[in-house]
């Protein structure tokens, strides 16, 4: 079933100019439906790299594949938490977070692999379990977060484009094949 007219590509006046090129990256007609498939292949991708392998860098001073996917969770759970805030009604503007902080402040080059991988797993789900449950009017809502405007519809393609962009760096830099159907193309 595709999704409904309320969920589906956002306007450009519902989000900062920036996410464009998130939100540019995503064709599909049906959001729910693309992020559980994006958030099953992603992970599934992402699993068969070892611990030793998530510990790379493409460069000196670049995050390793393990801060690319702990940056990926922290940035889907603030993501939601915004479109949770924001459907709710709450009307407080929300402050914005400084990524290279959060990575530099986390946790994950002291984590497994399979546990950070498992994170994601539980991150996505928790999204989608928010988002399925929103009705028309708490998609359509608008709020502010990083001193723009944003509604919750905005949100949600956000938090596909943005694994879509980390998964293409971690391709294109890292010279890794997570999307599990390249894969099987190549082989």
């Amino acid at each position: 079933m595709p999704t409904q007219t309320f969920a589906a590509k956002p306007e450009a006046s519902e989000h900062d100019p920036y996410y464009s090129r998130y939100i540019s990256q995503v064709s599909t007609d049906d959001i729910l439906k693309y992020l559980e498939q994006q958030g099953r292949e992603f992970a599934d991708g992402l699993s068969r790299l070892s611990d030793s392998e998530s510990n790379f860098r493409y460069a000196s001073g670049k995050w390793s594949v393990k801060e690319v996917l702990g940056h990926v969770c922290d940035t889907e759970r603030i993501f939601a938490y915004r479109a949770l805030r924001i459907s709710r009604g709450d009307e407080t503007p929300m402050e914005g977070f400084e990524q290279d902080d959060y990575v530099r402040g986390g946790p994950f080059r002291h984590c497994s692999w399979t546990a950070l991988v498992d994170e994601f797993r539980t991150v996505r789900a928790a999204s989608l379990s928010l988002l399925r449950n929103l009705d028309e009017d708490e998609w359509l809502r608008r709020g502010v977060a990083n001193k723009k405007e944003v509604s919750v519809r905005a949100l949600a393609w956000i938090l596909a484009g943005h694994v879509d962009h980390h998964r293409s760096i971690l391709e294109a830099r890292y010279h890794l094949v997570v999307n599990p159907r390249k894969s099987a193309d190549t082989a």
